[in-house]
């Protein structure tokens, strides 16, 4: 009896486990408010292409014109004028950003922390009943609105007079329509990329977020070190289940660990976008290099890559100009600003 009363105690304690790694379960929680907002649970959620909503390649595109539209439009709009002040919304902004990050990537590990742990990495990013269950669709769903809201990054920069750069403004849009083809494309690697990028959210947006309030932050570096981890650690897991993918399919021949989930114009879309992620991150990493093709010492090199922005589009961009500072990109607060969709 005793013993049975200490284990019901035990239960209602919020001690971490496998199946509630914070303690609680959030997804209770998360599911309930999710009805508040939309109508119905989480748990009824279900993506379907046409109905949707912003789950056709019509609606996707038409959002991202406007995006383009407004942002080249806004900064014709801004040329003869001042630049505003916008300190409150821009704070307002990092922070909104920061929780929304933080809170999918806790309902993330929730939903895969179990699944790795018991069914192995392999099964949770190439079987569908690991990478693709009807929790983590809701995540992606989510996940994917999120970028359409991080475009306003942008917008910032325009009504503040920052520069608007190709690589940038490309950055931007890509990643919206590249999560859009993951949706449709069920492609279960895709946690993977997410839940990095989540993470490396939280502390992208938070430094911008005390940036923009004025406050000195010692580790800046590690924002810049964290986007060159994630990115080399999406790109090994998306070559990884593409390459299992195609072997699988096409060259049984060739040696490959079992078959992946997903379609083929998702693994395409992933590959070409990633991919080009990589040549703007090469592009960042040679322009840490002087104007004369000489390259400094390595001591030198290392210390201004660690100092340059995140690197992302728009770092890279003014980054292959030779001259960061020349950008004039900087948040309030006196920190040298970019941003990675």
């Amino acid at each position: 009896m005793a013993s049975s009363s200490q284990a019901t105690l035990y239960e209602s304690w919020p001690v971490p486990t496998l199946d509630r790694p914070f303690g609680i379960h959030l997804w209770p929680i998360f599911n309930k408010a999710f009805e508040l907002v939309v109508g119905y649970p989480a748990d009824d959620f279900r993506f379907e292409a046409g109905r949707t909503p912003m789950s056709t390649l019509k609606e996707t595109s038409i959002f991202v014109v406007i995006y383009y539209i407004i942002i080249f439009g806004g900064r014709e709009l801004m040329r003869k004028r001042e630049p505003l002040k916008l300190k409150t919304l821009f704070i307002i902004h990092n922070f909104y950003l920061t929780a929304i990050s933080a809170i999918l990537l806790a309902l993330f590990i929730e939903q895969l922390l179990p699944t790795v742990v018991r069914k192995g990495i392999f099964f949770a990013i190439c079987d569908h009943e690991g990478g693709w269950t009807q929790p983590l669709v809701v995540l992606y769903y989510l996940n994917y609105l999120t970028k359409y809201l991080e475009l306003l990054d942008t917008v910032f920069l325009f009504l503040k007079k920052k520069p608007l750069t190709f690589l940038h403004t490309y950055h931007h849009g890509a990643t919206a329509v590249l999560c859009y083809t993951q949706l449709l494309g069920h492609t279960s690697v895709s946690w993977v990329v997410i839940t990095l990028n989540l993470t490396v959210h939280v502390v992208m947006y938070w430094y911008y977020f005390q940036s923009a309030r004025g406050v000195r932050i010692w580790w800046k570096e590690w924002v810049t070190r964290f986007q060159i981890i994630q990115f080399f650690i999406d790109l090994g897991f998306v070559y990884y289940a593409s390459y299992t993918y195609f072997t699988s399919t096409y060259f049984t021949w060739m040696p490959n660990h079992g078959q992946c989930a997903g379609e083929e114009f998702a693994a395409f879309s992933g590959l070409i976008v990633l991919s080009s992620y990589l040549v703007l991150f090469i592009s960042f990493y040679f322009a840490t290099y002087s104007k004369d093709g000489k390259a400094p010492s390595a001591r030198k090199a290392v210390r201004r890559m660690l100092q340059a922005p995140v690197p992302d589009a728009h770092t890279v961009a003014h980054a292959s100009h030779g001259s960061i500072k020349a950008t004039g990109a900087k948040a309030n607060g006196g920190s040298t600003r970019s941003r990675k969709a």
